[in-house]
């Protein structure tokens, strides 16, 4: 896999889910693009990242995804739930923001801000944190889970009336209508 090489079946997500989405099923069979570094590297260059991709980014990141994972996952059951409990994960989603900090700064272009963190490798991983808080202050209930009950990718709807179900109708929003269409047919 060359690092200009992103197999992943949904891109251009916002960071936090983007993070999320080095996970996906091909086929049924689950694929991991943060499996070694070289897809760690892939997905570096995919989100803008300058830093080299080693071990210690890679556990750093696998740890940010995982506990977004828990949270966001939590977060989509509570709500179909309609539960009052805590998040869960939203420990963990602290745990990575505590190594890092924004900074804030005056520019010749005026007022700014600029990450800081205690060790550069937590970078991807705290920002996509980081996105995720900020997801969760401007869109709550825009952040899904494609309605395939195979797919386990996560996007933020952007449609109008913020019904979108699928992480890409060209793929699971076919596959779901395809096999509604086949139900009907064999029942005929």
């Amino acid at each position: 896999m060359s690092a200009a090489t992103d197999p992943r079946p949904l891109t251009g997500e916002p960071l936090a889910l983007d993070l999320l989405n080095t996970r996906w099923n091909r086929e049924g069979v689950p694929q991991d693009l943060l499996a070694d570094t070289e897809g760690l590297a892939v997905w570096l260059t995919a989100n803008g990242f300058d830093l080299p991709a080693d071990d210690t980014v890679l556990r750093h990141t696998l740890q940010a995804r995982d506990a977004l994972r828990a949270t966001v996952d939590g977060l989509l059951r509570e709500k179909r739930e309609a539960a009052g409990t805590p998040l869960t994960g939203a420990d963990r989603v602290d745990a990575v923001l505590a190594h890092g900090r924004i900074r804030v700064t005056l520019t010749p272009e005026g007022p700014g801000e600029r990450a800081e963190f205690e060790d550069p490798a937590w970078g991807p991983g705290w920002l996509a944190a980081r996105n995720y808080v900020e997801l969760l202050g401007s869109s709550p209930d825009r952040i899904r889970h494609c309605a395939h009950e195979t797919c386990v990718l996560h996007f933020l709807d952007t449609s109008r009336n913020g019904t979108r179900r699928w992480c890409s109708m060209a793929g699971c929003g076919n596959r779901a209508k395809a096999s509604r269409h086949y139900a009907r047919t064999k029942e005929s």
